[in-house]
């Protein structure tokens, strides 16, 4: 039995004044213009808020704290690796007045609502991206607490 090219994930639906929060990248694979959640891999040793905190401060420059999770995402990509997601929620009351990527990837910054969204000339990375939003307009939110800080095994 062979096991899947398996990927830790996570991503930041983050949500101020009736819009959210998405970066414009190159797609690795197809080399097309695309437009993300600010996502990315869990680091070795990193646990899952560590790593979208890391993930929105390296694609944004934005340092904000997650109020909640939507759950748990999974792709199958046409490279046939597996994809698991984790997306947390970012509904921050301010925002600094200057800010910007600090990940050469990251080509910009858009604040757009789910209508300009689906109406932008520039597609979604993958379907995920609209499944979080859509997730969060249905007001799916799972408490932070519902996610167990690791527990450290020592011999």
């Amino acid at each position: 039995m062979s096991r899947p090219l398996l990927h830790l994930t996570v991503a930041a639906v983050l949500y101020f004044q009736g819009r959210y929060l998405l970066v414009e990248e190159k797609d690795k694979a197809s080399g097309r213009l695309v437009l993300n959640q600010p996502a990315g891999h869990v680091e070795e040793n990193e646990d899952l808020i560590s790593a979208v905190k890391r993930e929105l401060q390296e694609e944004t420059g934005l340092s904000l704290e997650p109020d909640a999770w939507l759950g748990i995402s999974q792709l199958k990509a046409a490279n046939d690796h597996f994809y698991v997601r984790v997306n947390f929620v970012f509904t921050p009351t301010g925002l600094p007045v200057v800010y910007q990527p600090q990940d050469e990837d990251i080509l910009a910054l858009h604040w757009l609502s789910l209508a300009e969204l689906n109406a932008h000339t520039l597609p979604v990375r993958s379907q995920l991206v609209i499944d979080a939003i859509t997730q969060f307009e249905q007001k799916q939110l799972l408490p932070l607490s519902q996610i167990k800080n690791p527990i450290i095994h020592s011999d």
